[in-house]
């Protein structure tokens, strides 16, 4: 599953196991969780809408973070590195990755771009962990 904006794959997994080891696979390669949205509770609680479990994990590796704010200072607008775990109505669980490459052309600056791809390099390691 491919995107202009971002890769990802189904797992075998139940959710919260697939949400598990999302966590521990960016974990080791240096990604801690910033944000962790539940989109499902959150639609339920203000507008009553049920839907299948979707949460947005809002990953930062800090060392590369560092490095892309010191090579532009606006590139938190694009900062973290939103994953998204979800299943769809048929039960199955996917996993997706913001993709840097495509996002972070939009600043154009070879530092970022160079960075960008080592962003993703690790973002498919952990996909491929799972």
């Amino acid at each position: 599953m491919t995107t202009q904006y971002g890769f990802g794959k189904q797992v075998d997994y139940a959710f919260a196991d697939a949400l598990s080891r999302v966590t521990a696979a960016l974990q080791a390669e240096g990604f801690g969780i910033l944000s962790d949205i539940d989109v499902a509770a959150t639609l339920k609680k203000k507008l009553g809408h049920d839907m299948p479990p979707y949460r947005i994990l809002g990953a930062c590796n800090p060392p590369l973070a560092l490095r892309a704010i010191e090579a532009e200072q606006s590139i938190g607008l694009l900062l973290p590195c939103n994953v998204v775990v979800r299943q769809d109505a048929g039960g199955r669980v996917r996993v997706e990755f913001m993709d840097t490459d495509a996002v972070l052309k939009l600043v154009d600056q070879p530092a970022i771009a160079a960075l960008a791809t080592e962003v993703r390099a690790r973002l498919e390691r952990v996909m491929q962990a799972l």
